[in-house]
């Protein structure tokens, strides 16, 4: 769990590190008094990344007392939404899109290269625990389709040899370029602007 105070393995109790309680204080100060609920998702997110990339249930029970809720509320939250991981993940995971853009951009040649590459299928996790495939809903990145999240990071614009490239690297322990594999600045065509390539910024007094 990444706990100062408990053996990482530990599911038994979980309690927030002092830099997890700094930040989860100042979630919850971005909302009204007495609507210290509204924050169960970043704080959720909090507990998940100091557990290792995952929510026992010992962590999702400490996050409702501290945002006094009833635990089921906050069980309702984890399960509904696919950021949350219910059971250990690999050191990396590896989310691949197959909603409709990335699908119809290529995104059955990037699973393919993922399944080959990692030797496992969506739902698994690699037998050095290094990664964790699974395969999710849109991640907002359409426009550089096809795409996969891996941890933090979103790496756009693929094809099954840039893929796999991308796993061979982070297995080595290289740090593969993140964002667009083409060159692509940020979501601009790929072969740079062709409308609205000049900006015209009127200084005060000017007609």
């Amino acid at each position: 769990m990444n706990n100062s105070n408990h053996d990482p393995h530990d599911l038994e109790q979980f309690i927030f590190s002092e830099d997890t309680l700094a930040a989860a204080n100042a979630e919850i100060t971005k909302y009204p008094e007495g609507r210290q609920a509204s924050a169960v998702m970043p704080l959720l997110d909090l507990a998940q990344r100091q557990c290792n990339g995952w929510l026992p249930r010992v962590a999702m029970d400490y996050v409702a007392d501290f945002l006094d809720m009833p635990p089921i509320k906050v069980y309702e939250v984890a399960t509904f939404y696919t950021m949350y991981n219910l059971a250990p993940i690999g050191k990396y995971h590896v989310q691949v899109c197959t909603n409709l853009p990335c699908w119809l951009r290529g995104s059955d040649d990037v699973t393919a290269a993922c399944k080959k590459n990692l030797g496992i299928e969506f739902g698994q996790t690699s037998s050095n625990g290094d990664f964790t495939l699974s395969e999710v809903e849109c991640l907002g990145a359409c426009v550089n389709a096809p795409m996969i999240q891996i941890n933090d990071d979103y790496y756009e614009d693929l094809d099954g040899i840039t893929t796999a490239s991308i796993l061979t690297q982070l297995a080595i322990g290289d740090n593969p370029q993140t964002g667009s594999q083409v060159g692509r600045n940020s979501c601009e065509p790929t072969g740079g602007l062709t409308t609205l390539t000049e900006i015209n910024i009127r200084g005060s007094g000017e007609e």
